[in-house]
């Protein structure tokens, strides 16, 4: 009986090491022990083609802050980011459920956008990604070194 894992090879840690799904609770049909590396890895591609995209992580960083934005604030919000560019970015949010559009029927027209209660959901995970962030060791390269 195969366990899911990829036979034994050149990479030694595979058994224990690739286990990310076991540490992070990972688990599409709910059951632990019917996760495999490659479903781990296959969920988290996933994940990060919704944030992928320049503008998404700082469009989703600006909404956590102040909960509902409308555009000319997030296009204020963003200098470096161009009106087309920002409205992309907003559409593929929208689209994947991250983030909710309201258009208010009113001329000229008024939209606002916030964080659906899943892309809240995301704050949690974010913030653990930004605390292991800043444990970064700091590396020293070629110019901090005094030969």
């Amino acid at each position: 009986m195969r366990s899911g894992l990829a036979e034994p090879s050149i990479w030694g840690y595979t058994a224990h090491m690739a286990r990310t799904d076991k540490k992070v609770g990972y688990s599409p049909t709910g059951k632990l022990e019917d996760v495999t590396p490659d479903m781990a890895a296959t969920g988290m591609e996933a994940a990060f083609r919704m944030l992928e995209g320049r503008w998404k992580m700082v469009i989703i960083f600006h909404l956590f802050d102040r909960e509902v934005l409308r555009f000319s604030e997030l296009e204020r919000a963003i200098p470096g980011v161009s009106q087309k560019m920002l409205i992309q970015q907003l559409r593929d949010l929208e689209r994947d459920g991250i983030v909710e559009r309201v258009v208010y029927p009113q001329v000229p027209p008024k939209v606002e956008y916030r964080l659906t209660p899943w892309g809240q959901a995301m704050c949690p995970a974010l913030d653990a990604l930004l605390e292991w962030a800043a444990q970064r060791p700091q590396a020293e390269g070629p110019a901090s070194r005094a030969d």
